[in-house]
């Protein structure tokens, strides 16, 4: 697997190693022993999947401290915008953000650390997202940030006028509004 670095320190895209031949193809999704290596060593407990049409977003979702949660994401049909934002109290980049369009096609995949927010946006007819994560998920500890906070800066690639959000994602604070759970001072895989 190839890593790449992105402008926002921990986050990174996985480009995967992709074996074609008059069969079809074959490439290795996830290696524990690769990814602890060229990533950071971490123990996925939870696989998630999803599937929504064109024009859904879905997000910034976080889970709140002690219940937080690195995602490992990829989208296995159609495709998608994936955005993860930086909420820690403290970083030179609180509030910046890593967008990667992931498809069934580049096999893309994006490490989302603990600390960050994160959504994504339908761009094809319909998705299959799949995301692999550290920690179980707790009702208890949802949090989230407005999809639709201009000051975030994300150009989603869909009419966010027309977006589909669930009714939980239309009342998440503005980054502005929100007061952050996170700290880049603490380790949040440390807790």
């Amino acid at each position: 697997m190839n890593v790449i670095h992105t402008d926002i320190k921990d986050v990174v895209i996985i480009e995967p190693r992709v074996f074609k031949d008059a069969r079809g193809y074959f490439f290795e999704s996830y290696s524990k022993k690769e990814f602890d290596e060229k990533v950071r060593p971490v123990d996925f407990v939870q696989d998630n999947e999803s599937c929504s049409a064109k024009g859904v977003l879905r997000g910034l979702h976080f889970q709140m401290p002690p219940y937080t949660q690195s995602k490992l994401v990829r989208c296995v049909k159609g495709a998608v915008l994936d955005v993860a934002v930086d909420i820690r109290k403290g970083s030179p980049t609180y509030g910046c953000h890593v967008a990667v369009e992931l498809t069934e096609s580049n096999r893309l995949q994006m490490f989302i650390p603990r600390g960050f927010a994160h959504g994504f946006a339908v761009l094809s007819d319909i998705a299959v997202f799949q995301y692999k994560c550290d920690n179980f998920y707790h009702p208890e500890a949802d949090g989230g940030i407005s999809v639709l906070d201009p000051s975030l800066g994300i150009d989603w690639r869909i009419s966010v006028e027309n977006a589909i959000l669930s009714e939980k994602d239309t009342k998440h604070p503005l980054l502005s509004e929100f007061n952050s759970p996170f700290d880049i001072t603490i380790d949040l895989y440390n807790e």
